[in-house]
């Protein structure tokens, strides 16, 4: 199974430009809208991929997401005092410094700059399976 959260953002232009510096996400592929606003982009960090786009559009799910709060993503990395100073090192806002979990895992935790939180970690659900 494979899955991929969706994310609106006010200004997803910028958006795309913090994900790729501060946290290391490669642009997969942008589509934007006569307007300029960003239609549908794809982000993608080792196998994973989040999906993203501009509020305020047309359709069912932009309709929807309209009034949506933050989001929670839970990205794993294997260096996560690397990628934790990298974030850092670009501004973005640290709610939990790298932290050894007692589940055996080593995570930190961020917020961009609309208020969803990212965690970084080495923890990585179903591997053990």
């Amino acid at each position: 199974m494979s899955m991929y959260p969706t994310i609106l953002y006010g200004d997803a232009k910028a958006a795309i430009r913090r994900l790729k510096e501060a946290f290391g996400f490669t642009e997969v592929c942008t589509y934007e809208g006569e307007d300029g606003s960003v239609m549908h982009a794809e982000l993608s960090y080792g196998a994973g991929v989040v999906m993203l786009g501009s509020k305020g559009r047309e359709g069912l799910f932009a309709r929807t997401m309209a009034d949506a709060g933050p989001v929670g993503v839970y990205v794993v990395v294997s260096d996560v005092d690397a990628h934790h100073k990298r974030a850092a090192e670009h501004g973005m806002e640290i709610l939990m410094e790298p932290t050894d979990q007692d589940y055996g895992s080593r995570d930190y935790m961020a917020r961009d700059a609309e208020g969803n939180v990212w965690s970084f970690g080495t923890y990585a659900p179903g591997a053990g399976e």
